[in-house]
């Protein structure tokens, strides 16, 4: 790391505080010295997501995330290092240094980044442009037969591609290259030539939680075998399983008024009409099956979302792939029933705000959602249908998260089915768990051998506080592990200068993602200090002591009994095997507790 940069970032974090800005993204609660919240990284119910204030460091004891406050908005914004760096730096008016920071493939892609996010931007004011000049009849025509008022055409930055040829030849002539201009996806290459990859359409500029505009999605006004909707394939800046219509809009209103809710809804034209009625809470998945990553940013703005996708048969399918990603991710799910036929845009149009209303008020929660669009699949009049019915119920059943609701769940099931609860409930207990539904724990396998274990108790130790030189000299213990041993090393360096440690300091000695970083993150599991204190930990420590001291000396007999072997000068043999009695000597007298 360059000084230039580290001294920067240095002076970075001294103005930040975690907490402050680990708070705009979850909420915290304060238990002892430390922060506490559900982890973001994983799904748990009780919170085991640590923030350390004084230290400005998090780290999750479930999934064993750890990291200072530049990772978190890595982690959070799903942005590179520097692109947190300078979102960090804005937050507190510091002016990111231009030069000294990035290596040339870096830097590439920074240039890369800046140079499509400048196209998209420009690429933004051509289609609004082109909507106002009077040329652009049809989509106006379009926008008032869909009676989008002018305010929210204005709101959400709606443009007018007019053909193929314009877009390409204006970006052309503001002097963009010709290759990033592809790279930004608004054109397409054919055989040499550039086209507006909208061409014609009315176009919805997609704009991330950072106001920056990452692509755009674009309705078709003619008949045409052509898809009725397309959006900018996916490039540098835009991944479209990562992205959320209408989220920088939503990240503006937190800052005015707690969300109690997300509502998610399929597309564009349903996100205008329920923002005009006054439900500003609102974001589209824009079409696609919900991911863990659309999840994540869903829960930075609440942990209750509302699925609001068409009443169709299309729609009641979409809502089953993405809901268990969502319940999984630690949402509260709950999902709007509509009209069969009718989208939330129809609601508003035809019905109204209020009956729109209506709609969230009765939402309904996730498994009987499930429950219901099951039975709407049987004749529950004939014997056959109902037996299959009641057959999918209890696998739905099983997913239940407490005994209570499964036992509610089967009383209804009872009343719809007319058969006994014993019966229902012997069939749910003789049920298997559905894997695809299942939410596993999360699973952190240590395979570290006896010696690493002992090795990693003892330098958490010394690392927060629970020991120090004067107990037993650092540089006498023989740690076996390498990211121990860098520990140790830095330890040493602080207790001779005699300056405060810093765990936080310690995660940029290592590579995120290395099984040296894991390590890292293994030792972080020690930093509430719980387990490194009491008459227990005190002996835990010197006999994971004497455990170290005696495997060096196994290491060092070992050495010494193959070197005997190889010897064939009597005087040497004589001089290993003194050597050779000495090492067992010592290390009965370890085994015997004596410390030396």
């Amino acid at each position: 790391m360059a000084s230039e940069l580290k001294e920067f970032l240095s002076t970075l974090k001294q103005k930040l505080n975690i907490i402050e800005v680990a708070s705009a993204y979850i909420s915290l609660e304060r238990k002892g010295g430390n922060y506490w919240a559900c982890c973001p990284f994983h799904h748990e119910k009780t919170p085991s997501f640590s923030l350390n204030e004084s230290d400005q460091y998090y780290h999750c004891f479930g999934c064993g995330e750890s990291g200072d406050v530049i990772k978190f908005v890595q982690s959070m914004e799903n942005v590179e290092f520097m692109e947190a760096v300078q979102m960090l730096a804005a937050r507190v008016h510091l002016e990111v240094p231009n030069s000294g920071f990035d290596s040339r493939k870096t830097a590439e892609i920074k240039r890369k980044k800046d140079a499509v996010l400048k196209i998209l931007n420009e690429t933004a004011h051509f289609y609004l442009d082109n909507l106002n000049s009077g040329k652009a009849d049809k989509h106006v025509e379009y926008i008032l037969r869909r009676k989008i008022p002018s305010h929210i055409v204005r709101r959400f930055g709606m443009g007018a591609s007019l053909n193929f040829q314009d877009l390409p030849r204006y970006l052309l002539s503001k002097g963009y290259e010709r290759q990033d201009i592809i790279d930004s996806g608004v054109v397409n290459e054919t055989e040499g030539r550039l086209s507006d990859a909208q061409g014609g359409r009315l176009i919805f500029p997609i704009i991330n939680a950072m106001d920056e505009v990452i692509a755009f999605g674009g309705r078709k006004l003619e008949k045409t075998n052509f898809a009725k909707y397309v959006n900018t394939r996916e490039t540098i800046v835009f991944n479209k399983s990562k992205s959320l219509y209408n989220v920088n809009l939503l990240k503006k209103l937190k800052k005015t008024q707690t969300i109690s809710n997300v509502i998610v809804v399929e597309g564009y034209m349903d996100t205008l009409s329920l923002y005009e009625a006054g439900f500003k809470n609102v974001v589209a998945s824009m079409g696609t099956s919900l991911t863990q990553e659309q999840a994540r940013l869903i829960k930075r703005y609440s942990d209750n979302v509302l699925i609001s996708y068409d009443g169709d048969g299309a729609g009641q399918k979409a809502n089953m792939r993405g809901l268990d990603i969502l319940k999984s991710a630690g949402l509260n799910v709950k999902v709007v029933p509509l009209t069969d036929g009718l989208d939330p845009d129809d609601i508003i149009k035809k019905l109204g705000a209020d009956e729109y209303r209506r709609c969230i008020d009765g939402a309904m929660p996730l498994i009987d959602y499930k429950l219901r669009s099951a039975e709407k699949g049987f004749d529950l009049s004939k014997a056959e249908d109902k037996r299959g019915f009641v057959a999918q119920a209890i696998k739905i059943i099983k997913t239940a998260d407490s005994s209570a609701e499964r036992d509610d769940l089967l009383k209804q099931l009872r009343a719809r089915t007319g058969f006994t609860y014993e019966s229902l409930l012997r069939d749910l207990e003789a049920a298997p768990v559905s894997e695809q539904t299942q939410i596993k724990p999360v699973e952190r396998k240590d395979l570290s051998s006896a010696t690493d274990r002992a090795s990693r108790f003892v330098v958490a130790s010394y690392l927060f506080g629970a020991k120090t030189d004067d107990d037993a000299p650092l540089s006498e213990i023989p740690f076996t592990n390498d990211v121990h041993v860098i520990i140790a090393k830095y330890l040493k360096s602080k207790f001779l200068l005699e300056e405060r440690v810093q765990p936080a300091e310690l995660l940029e000695f290592f590579d995120e993602g290395t099984e040296e970083y894991l390590e890292l993150c293994r030792v972080f599991d020690y930093s509430d200090g719980d387990k490194l204190k009491g008459a227990v930990a005190e002996k835990y420590f010197f006999d994971c002591i004497r455990s170290l001291r005696i495997t060096k000396i196994d290491a060092q007999i070992s050495g010494v009994q193959q070197r005997i072997a190889d010897e064939r000068g009597l005087a040497e043999r004589k001089a290993l095997t003194a050597e050779l009695q000495e090492l067992i000597i010592q290390k009965k007298n370890i085994k015997d507790g004596e410390r030396k």
